[in-house]
């Protein structure tokens, strides 16, 4: 799964020239992606590793990166 999402978050920096800051996922997605990196306690260490927010959508068939200048942690879900 990693290696997945280091090449999607490559190929989207040739493509744009920056990084991506948001990664969005499915839950089995963020499930496997949990087990894998096993070491990591938490989201807030999740998102420090992967350099990208966790957005978490159900209906994601693959996983998909972005960029957005919304700072979220200042934002909140409604």
């Amino acid at each position: 799964m990693i290696s997945f999402l280091c090449r999607l978050a490559n190929k989207f920096e040739i493509e744009h020239g920056f990084r991506p800051n948001i990664l969005y996922l499915n839950p089995k997605h963020y499930s496997q992606l949990r087990t894998d990196l096993a070491n990591i306690k938490n989201l807030d260490e999740l998102v420090t590793f992967l350099g990208m927010e966790v957005v978490l959508a159900g209906e994601m068939s693959h996983p998909h990166v972005a960029y957005s200048v919304v700072e979220w942690e200042k934002s909140q879900a409604v």
